[in-house]
């Protein structure tokens, strides 16, 4: 059974730039029904690397995960499903290091998700890297020494932190919009001011008047 992703207004998540991806809702699920709001499968999802990627030092390896965010936000009618910011995840799918003979260093790494509060959506999509081959270097050594071309080397793969990757969301993504609750104005009496002596009753305000005195009294 699939989950559904709850998601607040746009203000309520992490403000992002003005740019979105905004994908269409589902159709309804009973003719002349409400929509079901989507997060359909293909939809753009802007990310950049938050670490470096190299065969330099041959220390990349096969299932290597690497860290990702989310470059723009990802929206669905006006609501951000998907945050500036939100952790996504790669995996490191083939290596090559560079080697004699004028060999580059390449590696190839795909998408595997995005984490939405507690939900890891299912992500898409490759990229690459490939090093510059030697070639000139070792025809030049060959044709001068044979054994110079041996130790004639290409460069390494290198992709830098911050490059900007394309991916795509992998899976339908029922989604639940909840209702921004704005509170209700407190009603505060205020207090009414002391209403005013008699000009003619020479008290100072505040004050209190005393009682006449009996006659008989003594």
């Amino acid at each position: 059974m699939k989950r559904t992703l709850c998601a607040l207004a746009a203000g309520l998540l992490c403000a992002g730039p003005a740019a979105a991806q905004t994908v269409p809702s589902a159709a309804p699920l009973v003719p002349g029904g409400p929509a079901q709001p989507m997060l359909r499968t293909g939809t753009a999802v802007q990310l950049q690397l938050e670490e470096l990627l190299t065969t330099k030092g041959k220390k990349l390896r096969v299932g290597q995960h690497f860290r990702l965010s989310v470059r723009e936000p990802v929206t669905v009618d006006a609501h951000v499903v998907i945050p500036v910011g939100a952790p996504a995840t790669g995996e490191i799918i083939a290596v090559r290091n560079k080697g004699m003979w004028g060999k580059s260093g390449h590696l190839t790494a795909s998408l595997l998700h995005v984490s939405v509060q507690d939900r890891q959506i299912r992500l898409t999509g490759t990229f690459d890297d490939k090093g510059v081959t030697g070639t000139g270097g070792v025809v030049a050594a060959v044709a001068l020494l044979p054994v110079a071309g041996f130790f004639t080397t290409g460069t390494s793969a290198k992709i830098e932190q911050g490059a900007r990757i394309d991916g795509f969301i992998g899976e339908d993504v029922p989604l639940v919009f909840a209702e921004a609750v704005v509170p209700r104005p407190i009603s505060v009496p205020v207090a009414r001011p002391s209403d005013p002596l008699p000009a003619d009753s020479g008290a100072a305000p505040g004050s209190t008047t005393p009682a006449p005195r009996d006659p008989s009294f003594k």
